[in-house]
């Protein structure tokens, strides 16, 4: 008798903790599956404030109607979402109602979240809740009277807002409907890719043919053949959407919050998903951003922008546009750069590139240059060698672009930390920052030649692209406040340098000559 109440103990024992391990591994699928999820949604670029930790919130987003700063997600009780349960966040990425029945800004994109499933928005509740709770109490937002009402967002809720998840579209293909969902819902593309976002995701929004956001302009992204993706194949788009640059295309690269959604979302989803948002891409109706027949006549040859490329942009660029293959991206033929707005073009004269995908890094020329500069040879790429776009009407658009632009290369924000953290040790094993200091531009060849071996052999599958974004950081940090740079402007030398690194990385052979040449 003892040994069978023994043996029922066992077994009762045993299936409790086959029960237990079959909950926690469905749980851990759940889990991941919210963490892909939330990667598609790119929760974490708009709930993580510019050094803070990831989706605690405070990041400011800049709207028509104020600052406002993001809340925290992480599952902390006092400041976070540790109280909330799945019905509560369902309904707040559904309906736009946060716990205590208030309005959500339609800032918080969910027009287009409220196309999520059920069963989506558990298991991305489920991720953020298995997140390490983060005490991050959210701080004001700054939005003037009456805006400040969040009562008074009924009147844009009635006349733009319906509540109601993604219905598949029975005469569509799978992958399709598939790519409508992360295209409609989760991606949320049209909040930057709409003509007009006050009015969320609604048909009168110029639905994903362009627009304005955040001070860069978001292009057309319909099957039109001049401002669109109509003439790209769909391996090129999808390689865009995943790397940020396309082989055989001629988009440039990708920059601002562009960039940004590559890196941290689009990068990391499935190519089955990413194709599937082109095929669904390819099923909208065409839009012209703007019609080429009417532009105005634009004399490139005899225009102020020329003179201002060629001193500032020809060396890199060429003067015929076409760039270098692989390595500077072409401006003619470039349908970035005939986008309907000159917003993207005029930042990324003024606050240069990061490396990416094997491209070289672009110093911030503008920050040397006058405002009319800037005009003038954004006026001149966009209409030369054949391109056609807008020029610029309106008055302070560079002026004020300048003041929006923050980055490192353009000396106008601190110097960033190595994203990479086998690079982040081995550029600082190599005693990199050190080394750095006070070391004077007519040295800098010999300087990155003697730091590359030893960092190359700790890491021989590095990206180069990390090793050059690496080694620009390790250099901000070690000369931002050398006033021996002040003569030539700090946004010359750093790009100087980051340049160099990039040259003598993607060619060895030239790295060895000069190592081995005697010094004068």
């Amino acid at each position: 008798m003892r040994n069978r109440r023994t043996a029922l103990r066992l077994g009762a024992g045993l299936a409790i903790g086959f029960i237990a391990s079959a909950a926690a591994a469905q749980d851990s699928d759940l889990i991941k599956r919210g963490e892909y999820l939330a990667t598609a949604g790119d929760c974490v670029a708009c709930h993580t404030a510019p050094g803070g930790k990831p989706f605690a919130g405070n990041y400011v987003l800049n709207t028509p109607i104020g600052k406002i700063r993001t809340p925290n997600l992480t599952p902390d009780p006092e400041t976070g979402l540790g109280t909330w349960s799945a019905d509560d966040f369902y309904r707040a990425f559904h309906e736009g109602i946060t716990k205590d029945g208030s309005y959500l800004y339609p800032a918080f994109p969910f027009a287009w979240y409220t196309k999520v499933t059920r069963a989506d928005s558990d298991a991305i509740f489920a991720y953020l809740k298995s997140l390490p709770a983060v005490h991050e109490p959210r701080q004001p937002s700054e939005i003037p009277f009456p805006f400040n009402i969040r009562t008074a967002l009924i009147t844009w809720r009635t006349a733009f807002f319906t509540a109601g998840e993604f219905k598949p579209d029975p005469q569509a293909s799978e992958e399709v409907n598939r790519g409508g969902y992360l295209v409609e819902g989760l991606g949320h593309c049209g909040m930057c890719h709409n003509a007009n976002k006050i009015v969320g995701n609604s048909g009168l929004a110029g639905k994903l043919g362009g627009g304005v956001i955040d001070g860069w302009y978001a292009p057309n992204i319909t099957p039109d053949d001049h401002s669109g993706i109509g003439a790209w194949s769909d391996d090129q788009v999808v390689t865009y959407l995943k790397t940020g640059t396309a082989p055989g295309t001629l988009p440039g690269v990708a920059a601002g919050p562009m960039r940004q959604t590559i890196e941290e979302s689009l990068s990391k989803l499935t190519d089955a998903d990413l194709k599937a948002m082109v095929a669904y891409l390819r099923t909208q109706k065409a839009k012209e951003s703007y019609k080429v027949k009417d532009l105005q006549a634009f004399n490139a040859a005899g225009a102020p922008g020329a003179a201002t490329y060629l001193s500032y942009c020809s060396s890199c660029h060429k003067p015929d546009g076409k760039g270098v293959e692989g390595a500077i991206p072409a401006l003619a033929g470039n349908g970035s750069v005939q986008a309907k707005g000159p917003e993207t073009v005029i930042r990324v004269i003024l606050g240069g590139l990061a490396a990416q995908n094997g491209y070289a890094p672009m110093p911030a020329i503008g920050a040397g240059m006058t405002d009319q500069e800037v005009a003038d040879v954004t006026d001149y790429v966009r209409n030369a060698w054949g391109n056609a776009a807008p020029v610029i009407v309106e008055r302070g658009i560079v002026a004020t672009a300048r003041n929006a632009t923050q980055t490192m290369l353009a000396g106008t924000a601190p110097c960033a930390e190595i994203a990479q953290p086998d690079v982040a040790k081995a550029i600082a094993d190599a005693g990199t920052v050190e080394r750095l200091k006070g070391v004077g531009q007519e040295n800098f060849i010999a300087t990155i030649n003697t730091l590359l071996p030893p960092i190359r052999a700790a890491l021989p599958d590095a990206k180069g692209d990390d090793l050059v974004n690496g080694l620009t950081t390790a250099f901000c940090q070690a000369g931002r406040n050398d006033p021996s740079y002040d003569k030539a402007g700090w946004h010359a030398v750093i790009g100087s340098f980051s340049s160099i690194v990039y040259s003598q990385l993607k060619n060895p052979e030239v790295r060895a000559s000069n190592a081995a040449a005697p010094k004068p």
